[in-house]
């Protein structure tokens, strides 16, 4: 059997985010065969400060500690993983982004809060910078997910919004790969959004052709995961999806929120793009983000 995901970068700055972070890329690197890179920054305005105080090294030292933290977590928990560490100077989204590129990275994965300040900075609004820039799928991991042991990381119940738009589609082939792999289920998720129409007959006119949208949606949702092998339940929910989708992801216990960075537009039902940024912002589960730009796996 090929692997879809041969190479997962964790990008940490040593902090308790990151370290959430990588919890969750090592138990998918170990389960999937993946080799695993570990990237640390510092930032290349450091440099340039003209803080006397500042002790530059030690920001190199720490960098260097944290990379290694990684690591040693990575073995520990499985030694035939292969891990690369690396450490480097510059802005740290772009040298994420850079690094990828250069190293044909498959995923990235990593916590959404971080160090701040001239402690840093790293994840957090970082994160929300690679997820607008990146051509791979980021798998970002809030604070406050659950925190198991990498060898407890849960991938068993998966959760699938769509739009049933061509960034819904490839998010699709994205998670019914996954859950394959991983032997998860699915449950597709169709949100309805009616708050734009004022106009009572016209919603209800709009909401049966919304929810007959919705139930094709998650019908070819379904027949992707008949062919692969993969359980797919859905549903069609009325509500705004940034609200909707975590709800449902607390709610029923999802392991994983699966989901693509573009969508519809406007009453056609767009809800991934700055959606998928704000469902990142508020979910207390991880999130795999997957753009357009992404290869087919």
């Amino acid at each position: 059997m090929s692997r879809f995901i041969e190479s997962i970068l964790i990008p940490t700055d040593g902090s308790d985010g990151a370290l959430a972070g990588a919890r969750r890329g090592i138990a998918l690197a170990s389960r999937i065969d993946a080799d695993v890179h570990v990237l640390s920054i510092v930032e290349s305005r450091l440099q340039a400060s003209d803080i006397d105080e500042l002790d530059l090294p030690s920001f190199e030292e720490n960098a260097e500690e944290a990379v290694e933290e990684i690591a040693r977590l990575a073995t520990d928990h499985d030694e035939e993983i292969d891990v690369t560490t690396t450490v480097r100077t510059g802005t740290p989204f772009q040298s994420i982004r850079e690094y990828a590129s250069r190293r044909e990275i498959d995923i990235i994965v990593m916590g959404t809060k971080g160090r701040t300040g001239l402690d840093r900075v790293l994840l957090g609004s970082v994160t929300e910078n690679v997820l607008r820039t990146a051509r791979i799928p980021v798998l970002a991991v809030p604070p406050s997910a659950d925190d198991p042991s990498v060898t407890d990381v849960p991938f068993d119940r998966l959760l699938l919004p769509t739009d049933g738009s061509d960034g819904a589609a490839i998010a699709t082939e994205w998670g019914i790969e996954i859950a394959s792999r991983l032997e998860s289920s699915i449950h597709a998720l169709y949100s309805i959004d009616t708050s734009p129409i004022d106009d009572e007959r016209a919603s209800n006119d709009l909401l049966e052709f919304m929810e007959q949208r919705g139930e094709k949606a998650i019908d070819a949702v379904r027949e992707h995961g008949e062919d692969a092998g993969v359980s797919v339940s859905g549903s069609v929910v009325t509500g705004a999806p940034v609200r909707e989708i975590p709800s449902y992801a607390t709610e029923n216990d999802v392991d994983l929120i699966v989901m693509g960075t573009h969508g519809r537009t406007g009453i056609g039902q767009w809800f991934l793009g700055s959606v998928t940024e704000n469902v990142v912002r508020q979910a207390d589960v991880p999130v795999f983000c997957v753009p357009v730009s992404a290869e087919h796996p």
